[in-house]
């Protein structure tokens, strides 16, 4: 591990802890420690409020940390203290299980680990002036990408993900998804550090297009800083993991119940996520979607990790090999790897 990377990740680990303290506790309740990506931070807040209204939650107080996804995950690892973790890709929490603090068997339920459903959508300037309606448009001369980074941000990885399965399912070659994702970072102007991070980029500026989830564009939307956003014909499903801890007590998976329950499902459903199940009642409608009626419209080719990338063992070394993945080593080439 080289200096920068440590003294990053003692930076992350210090941050987090001085933000899960500053939440503080109380002695007349329990309290239940939350570290997640940046995110989903806004939904989760909406299900712990009407999980506090239940028995279960009742006098619970939340101590939370937010932040990217690798980023938090290696937090965890290191010390920080978790009873239940929100990550953007199941690789961050197989390095949990791999250090004995997750069960090995946190994905067996029905919903296999998964909390929280998106999509990988384009965000455009308002009434987009460039005209961005497919994956060849991001590559054409001149058009500014902003997506995280894959080294610390889970929604990277899944920017990148859909940006090479786009062209292999559509009867492309191994080398011409490669090339196309040579192109694509090369059009990259900004790697910020999380998924959030590059909204506020985005947001403040910089670049033509954000790669983005769906329900990060929806709660930008929501929040009166909203850009308009495209859904490609081909797209990924976004599927984000959550577990609780071996040494968390029993509230944890009370929760974890609860996310996953229909009133959880609803709330992430009302700030922009795709319900894990297709019969959440939400309300039918969602407020900063691009068609508040029909905010979740069905996709013509989503792709998804366990149909199109095998799994994210499989993919892990074949696209983010600090050395020799596909993706690191476009960012390389790009002359952006720093």
């Amino acid at each position: 591990m080289n200096k920068r990377f440590k003294a990053g990740l003692l930076a992350t680990v210090l941050a987090a802890t001085a933000a899960l303290a500053g939440c503080g506790s109380d002695d007349d309740g329990e309290t239940l420690s939350i570290v997640g990506f940046a995110v989903p931070e806004a939904a989760n807040k909406a299900i712990a409020d009407q999980f506090k209204k239940t028995d279960d939650g009742d006098g619970v107080k939340f101590r939370t940390s937010y932040g990217a996804s690798g980023d938090q995950s290696r937090a965890v690892a290191s010390g920080l203290d978790a009873d239940y973790v929100h990550f953007s890709v199941a690789s961050d929490v197989t390095r949990l299980v791999d250090e004995g603090l997750i069960d090995e068997n946190w994905d067996d339920g029905e919903n296999k680990g998964v909390v929280s459903r998106s999509i990988v959508v384009f965000g455009v300037r308002e009434g987009n002036p460039k005209n961005i309606q497919s994956w060849e448009d991001l590559v054409k001369p001149g058009v500014e990408i902003v997506t995280p980074n894959p080294a610390s941000s889970g929604a990277a990885r899944w920017n990148a993900l859909a940006a090479y399965g786009q062209i292999t399912s559509n009867g492309g070659t191994d080398a011409e998804a490669t090339d196309y994702i040579d192109k694509f970072f090369a059009n990259v102007v900004s790697l910020p550090g999380s998924g959030r991070d590059a909204t506020t980029a985005f947001l403040n500026g910089t670049g033509d297009v954000l790669m983005a989830y769906e329900n990060e564009a929806i709660l930008a939307n929501q929040s009166g800083q909203g850009f308009d956003y495209v859904i490609p014909e081909t797209t990924m499903l976004i599927e984000n993991p959550g577990a609780i801890l071996k040494d968390s007590d029993e509230l944890a998976q009370k929760w974890l119940d609860f996310v996953i329950s229909d009133e959880g499902q609803k709330q992430f459903a009302l700030k922009g996520f795709r319900p894990i199940r297709d019969d959440v009642d939400f309300g039918g409608t969602v407020e900063g979607a691009a068609d508040p009626s029909e905010p979740f419209p069905a996709v013509s080719h989503l792709l998804t990790v366990d149909n199109d990338f095998e799994s994210w063992e499989a993919l892990s070394d074949k696209f983010f090999d600090e050395s020799n993945g596909i993706v690191t080593k476009a960012i390389a080439k790009s002359g952006k790897a720093s």
